[in-house]
């Protein structure tokens, strides 16, 4: 049994989103202080995996080789701030596709349950969009949290549309990471 999880997206939470998608490392741009968010959630005991929509690979904008290649560099990047993201995982498929991965279902937080053994009793969701804090709600983590630093402004009318709302609108990653360390304690794990 692990610890708390914080399951996060990617665009528009670690790195700024762009409309016409992220198709090179080189279009990869952290947003400030993200790669210090996930080392203090770590330091303070907490895993941290990703859980990110890459239709790019399905519209065949960008192939497998290039998406490892931009996940290596955010990887590296929060390496160097003292982080690190534990897993990483992705789906490929075009909304049309019906697959059960891609978010808001919660399948990716699903397949990351069996592969680590996450309570999600103790795991948190961290988005900038519907579909983000929409999964966190469909998989049962038991707070989800939206980010000023994406599509908030969207997501939160979509959302009140479904008489949903986050647990915390934070202004960036860092301040999430700030409220999740001061409402969620490791010390409260169950080994």
């Amino acid at each position: 049994m692990t610890g708390y999880t914080v399951f996060l997206d990617r665009d528009g939470v670690i790195n700024h989103d762009s409309d016409a998608y992220i198709k090179q490392p080189a279009e990869f741009h952290f947003i400030p202080k993200s790669p210090d968010a996930i080392a203090l959630l770590n330091v303070k005991g907490f895993q941290v995996i990703l859980i990110t929509n890459q239709s790019a690979v399905g519209r065949g904008m960008i192939s497998g080789r290039t998406l490892d290649a931009i996940f290596k560099k955010m990887t590296h990047g929060v390496e160097q701030a003292g982080g690190r993201i534990k897993d990483i995982f992705f789906c490929p498929h075009v909304p049309d596709q019906g697959c059960g991965c891609r978010k808001p279902k919660p399948g990716m937080i699903l397949q990351a349950v069996d592969r680590h053994g996450i309570d999600l009793n103790k795991a948190i969701m961290v988005g900038d969009s519907a579909k983000d804090i929409e999964c966190g709600k469909n998989a049962g983590c038991a707070a989800t949290l939206l980010v000023k630093t994406g599509n908030w402004e969207k997501a939160l009318a979509a959302l009140k549309k479904k008489s949903l709302a986050p647990d915390f609108l934070a202004r960036d990653l860092y301040e999430a990471a700030c409220w999740i360390t001061a409402n969620f304690s490791p010390d409260d794990m169950v080994s």
